[in-house]
């Protein structure tokens, strides 16, 4: 992940142009940014974030619309079938664009076909956490409850197929463990669980739990990243608590329906750019746990193409499907 955050941001910087005269009368009228899980959890907060950036650059209202449901399937679904205008763009995440289409038979939307890769905005880390009353303090004592207790320990997620959710199976496929998962309409209400200690485990991104680590509502265990999260030093990787092959970074980025004008395209993603690489983003994304990930549309359509190739084995292996 490192080496490909590397060679987006140089992808980025050779993106980066004059934009094509067409695109100068665009936007004319407010955009609408479809974040498509609820309130209150990463995906949303990403979404706000660069809402309210776009909107200052841009010199129009960015209005976040929130479409929660089938793991961003229904926001995903929103969009495809909105008018390729640039007036209504997808906030598009691993979830959406390279999970749910491997679970779902009879999709509404079509990943490859209906969208419009812009550009990668951010990227965080997924983390294990743990709520306050569970017994284990490290990835070693939860792993011996886990076994010695198959399934008891409920897991929560964002939803079947959401990036929580997928991180759960690959843990359980590396570990030989089972924990009964407990899908929610989002991150923010399989958070609030995990506080109230309604379920045990959360295989969160980083910033749903940063702000409660501190205060002891949550424990992080382990980070899902290649290396440590400066937002959280001293708390290992998984692979240094034990579990290889398991490092699952969340990302960011922006789509629009497809056949929206490649002027079009083109202002969207420098702007989407610049803001990633602006200083003043880049320290407010570390704030929350995040990293920018600048990449352009080539990147996001190269990046969903990998990550699609590498879920079809764990999803083939924990025989998951949503319909």
């Amino acid at each position: 992940m490192l080496k490909l955050i590397a060679a987006c941001a140089l992808g980025a910087g050779l993106a980066l142009g004059t934009a094509p005269a067409g695109a100068q009368s665009y936007p004319a009228k407010p955009i609408t940014l479809v974040v498509p899980f609820a309130p209150g959890g990463t995906v949303n907060l990403m979404g706000r974030l660069l809402a309210q950036r776009m909107s200052e650059v841009l010199g129009q209202p960015v209005i976040v619309e929130n479409k929660p449901g089938g793991g961003g399937s229904i926001g995903a679904s929103f969009v495809a079938k909105a008018a390729p205008d640039g007036y209504t763009v997808l906030l598009a995440t691993m979830g959406q664009q390279s999970i749910q289409p491997l679970l779902v038979k009879n999709a509404s939307y079509d990943a490859q076909k209906d969208f419009a890769p812009v550009a990668l905005f951010a990227t965080v880390p997924n983390v294990l956490a743990v709520s306050a009353d569970t017994p284990a303090r490290s990835v070693a004592e939860l792993l011996a409850y886990a076994k010695a207790n198959p399934g008891k320990l409920n897991m929560a997620s964002a939803g079947i197929g959401s990036v929580n959710h997928m991180t759960g199976e690959l843990f359980m496929y590396r570990t030989g463990t089972q924990l009964a998962h407990v899908p929610y309409r989002g991150a923010g209400p399989a958070t609030a669980d995990l506080l109230s200690g309604q379920v045990q485990v959360l295989f969160a991104n980083l910033p749903n739990v940063l702000s409660y680590i501190g205060p002891g509502k949550v424990r992080v265990l382990a980070v899902a990243s290649e290396k440590r999260s400066p937002a959280i030093p001293d708390v290992p990787t998984l692979a240094e608590a034990g579990v290889p092959n398991a490092v699952v970074e969340s990302w960011y980025g922006v789509m629009v329906p497809s056949g929206t004008p490649p002027e079009v395209v083109r202002k969207l993603q420098d702007t989407v750019l610049g803001i990633a690489r602006e200083k003043a983003m880049v320290a407010h994304l570390a704030e929350q746990g995040a990293l920018p990930f600048p990449g352009d549309s080539a990147d996001l359509a190269r990046l969903s193409n990998e990550e699609t190739t590498r879920w079809t084995e764990i999803i083939q292996r924990a025989h998951i499907q949503t319909n």
